[in-house]
């Protein structure tokens, strides 16, 4: 099963989204909603904002670049010729993605295709 979209005509590879993430921080806080009820609230606003930005930002892996777009606007570039590495944070249940670019640091969380990402991320910048 494919879970990514990959236009041949111009090499780009979509990573699809992954509600994974988000929906486990909803449903953590449900219960600590009797234990905790403000920081139930916060985690529930935490997950809400997580699903929205899931259902919004894209992540294009171009020939040159990773393109970051909002509702199809193209909003930040990466190219990879500018990183330096990358990791993807807790192998066995990744939540952050990290990479470090000339002069700045990237933490992502992981609101998508997270075997994908890691195909993508090899193919176009592989670890030295």
């Amino acid at each position: 099963m494919t879970t990514y979209v990959t236009s041949s005509s111009n090499g780009t590879t979509e990573l699809s989204p992954s509600y994974r993430l988000p929906l486990t921080i909803v449903v953590i806080a449900v219960p600590l909603l009797l234990i905790q009820p403000w920081i139930s609230l916060g985690l529930e606003i935490f997950g809400l904002f997580l699903v929205i930005q899931t259902a919004t930002i894209r992540l294009k892996f171009t020939e040159s670049a990773l393109d970051v777009y909002r509702s199809e606007q193209l909003i930040r570039q990466f190219p990879y010729k500018d990183w330096q590495n990358w990791e993807l944070f807790w192998v066995h249940l990744p939540i952050l993605f990290y990479f470090r670019e000339v002069g700045s640091i990237h933490f992502l969380p992981i609101l998508f295709d997270v075997q994908t990402l890691h195909d993508c991320l090899n193919r176009h910048c592989p670890k030295t």
